[in-house]
Formats: C-alpha cells, structure tokens, sequence
C-alpha cells in the first residue's frame, strides 16, 4: 500500500495536481489492539508494520487518515453494553481517561480518539483522522432496529454539527460520512450489512427528520 501511495503520488507531483487530487487510505478500529481508555489506543503488532510508513508518508505530505468509525460494532463487543453511550444519549460521563483525564460522554469519540492515540506511536500525531464511514443498521442484528439507527444518525450529525472536536482533540472539528446511502439487500455476509442505509432500495427515506437536517 506505501509503495502505491508513493508510485501514485509522484506523477501527481509532476503534474502540479497534488493540491488538487489527493492520494490517501483507510483504516478501522478492528486493526487496533487496545481501545480503551482511548488514550492507549495503538495498532496491532501483526499491522505496525505496513501501516507505519503510510502514516508517515500522510505526515510528510500533509495528508489525513481515513478511518471507519462504528459505535455499533463497538458496542457488540463491550461487555457492559451500555447502548446510550454508543447512541449519543448518554446523560452523563461514562468513560473517564485515566492516563489524562479527558471525559467521554459517547463512544464515537472515544473510538476517534483512540484512532489518534494509535496514530501518534507511530508518529503521526498532527495527522489528521477522517471519518470516512458510520452508520448503524436498522435490521439484522441485536439493537439493530429502526428507532435505533434513526437516533444514532440524527445524533451523529448534529454531534458533528456542533462540536469542537473530540476531547483529546479540541478545536479541530470532526469531518464524517454516513455510511450508506441506501440498504443493499444483496450484500454478502452478516444480516446487518444489508440494513445502514439511509434510504431504502425503492429509495424511501427510512429516518423521519433526517432530511432536514442536510
């Protein structure tokens, strides 16, 4: 993947298009090993490796690292399954960092933060982090569930919307895309994946009040 990005950008450097087209990647939290608290978010061992010299290469080039935030999947493997926290209803803190202090109110950050965490040990701490896709499924899964989704993606938003930043990065505002458009009743593996879309395949609208809210 480095070497690509490298071959990639080149040619874009000689073009002169390299502030017009940007070349990056993605990662997700399953590649890292410890989540909580945020703070001592770090990659695997087995993906330092490659993983490394892509985000020095997004430092060196002032690039951002994409990444696939899911409080959902988050919240399947939390053994408290504390489902207010994974939706933006949480009426309290819930995490308190122990290494720093900072509070955590939801899980979507907490998540983003321990992203940067594991980014920072490998030298990237001014990289910035994406959000390059999160959703929450309306079907096929435990909490998987119209009402459910509609919350997390209307609060996803406005959290977005009117936020500063996470905690441990304050005053830099958090760019994110939903995913996804519309449901795919045809894609593969768990019952889940077909259901966070937006939309319905006949392209319905799924969420009342999403719509108004860009």
């Amino acid at each position: 993947m480095y070497s690509r990005q490298c071959k990639t950008s080149i040619p874009l450097l000689e073009a002169g298009l390299d502030d017009r087209v940007k070349v990056l990647t993605a990662t997700y939290t399953g590649l890292l090993e410890n989540t909580y608290p945020p703070s001592k978010g770090a990659f695997k061992g087995n993906v330092v490796g490659f993983i490394e010299p892509i985000v020095k290469f997004l430092a060196q080039n002032n690039l951002p690292m994409l990444a696939n935030i899911y409080p959902y999947f988050g919240y399947l493997c939390d053994p408290n399954k504390n489902l207010q926290y994974a939706l933006f209803i949480a009426q309290k803190t819930v995490v308190t960092d122990e290494n720093n202090g900072l509070q955590y109110s939801n899980l979507f950050d907490a998540m983003l933060d321990a992203h940067y965490a594991a980014q920072a040990r490998v030298v990237g701490e001014n990289v910035e982090t994406v959000v390059s896709e999160s959703g929450w499924p309306s079907d096929g899964g435990q909490e998987a569930t119209i009402d459910n989704a509609g919350t997390y993606y209307k609060n996803l938003i406005e959290h977005v919307r009117g936020t500063t930043g996470t905690p441990a990065k304050q005053g830099i505002s958090i760019k994110m895309y939903l995913f996804a458009m519309f449901d795919e009743n045809q894609e593969g593996g768990d019952e889940t994946e077909k259901h966070f879309g937006i939309f319905s395949p006949d392209q319905q609208l799924k969420y009342d009040g999403l719509s108004m809210m860009g």
